[in-house]
């Protein structure tokens, strides 16, 4: 069974940076063929979808992070993850990643593609 455990979150002052990582076990196959993405919840609103990375390395942002949020994975680690530069008051949100159950797949930000969750990793951004 595919398990993911996030790590990396805190609190940090608007304009810090953080980076967060998922570290995943469990694969039957290469965890370089699936597709991984990052979510976050904040208190009171629906789950989002923030960056996604496909097993070719290609990605896709969501547009309130673009150029600010940057996501890679280490496929020798089986390990994500998320760098957070330029931090805003409405990035606070718990952070989860996310892993496709189908390999080769593309670069999602729909959490109906993923089949794999983290408990997540709570980042509050202060004003």
């Amino acid at each position: 069974q595919v398990r993911l455990v996030e790590s990396g979150g805190g609190s940090v002052q608007a304009g810090g940076s953080l980076r967060l990582s998922c570290a995943a076990s469990g694969y039957t196959y290469p965890y370089s063929r699936y597709s991984m993405g990052w979510f976050r919840q904040a208190p009171g609103k629906a789950r989002e979808g923030v960056a996604s990375i496909a097993s070719d390395g290609s990605t896709a942002y969501a547009d309130s992070v673009k150029g600010r949020f940057t996501i890679s994975r280490d496929n020798a680690k089986n390990t994500l993850y998320l760098q957070m530069n330029s931090l805003h008051p409405a990035d606070t949100a718990m952070y989860s990643c996310a892993a496709a159950n189908v390999p080769y797949g593309g670069v999602w930000l729909e959490m109906g593609r993923f089949g794999y969750w983290g408990q997540g990793t709570q980042v509050t951004v202060s004003s």
